[in-house]
């Protein structure tokens, strides 16, 4: 997946302030717990709301995050004011892959998993850790719902998918039965 150049800028910048202040974990977690906090749409569309003033969106991003880095919920309403709020997660991940490279944790992987429901977080680390085993490195979940896939499980690593969706089996199905009926 190529990395918004936005995202790799951004995530870049703030890699090397927290080299600098000897933060990495710390930034690396603030980072996940503001792309986490996002992917709500209420909060997402408050943040991104012009009408709330920056102090009270600060102030809502938080009380809501706990205690974050400043600067993380700087970044975030510095993002939301330029409309590139959706970006966070690329720059968490970005991120992530930078600290990894720094600490020679070689090739941490990105495995999106796509789900008809949300997986819980038990369920998560569990499919993570198989995943891990069969690419034979690290991988760091981007979990997708899809309603659209009806059950199972869409699982991509790089350029491999494996599709274990409800809905290309019926799919597969149906082409086979085309054929019977001809």
């Amino acid at each position: 997946m190529t990395v918004n150049a936005y995202a790799g800028r951004y995530s870049q910048a703030i890699f090397r302030m927290a080299l600098q202040e000897k933060d990495l974990n710390r930034w690396q977690t603030d980072l996940r717990k503001v792309a986490t906090l996002l992917k709500d749409n209420a909060v997402a569309s408050l943040i991104a709301n012009p009408k709330i003033s920056g102090e009270e969106k600060s102030k809502m991003l938080s009380q809501r995050l706990g205690d974050v880095n400043p600067l993380v919920v700087k970044l975030a309403l510095l993002l939301a004011a330029k409309g590139k709020l959706a970006v966070i997660d690329d720059i968490a991940e970005e991120y992530q892959a930078l600290v990894d490279n720094y600490r020679g944790i070689e090739g941490t992987a990105i495995a999106e998993i796509t789900t008809a429901i949300p997986l819980d977080n038990d369920y998560q680390l569990k499919i993570a850790q198989r995943i891990t085993e069969i690419v034979g490195k690290p991988v760091m979940l981007r979990p997708k719902v899809d309603p659209a896939i009806i059950g199972g499980i869409i699982i991509r690593v790089g350029d491999k998918l494996i599709d274990g969706s409800i809905r290309s089996k019926l799919a597969a199905l149906r082409k086979d039965l085309g054929g019977v009926a001809q």
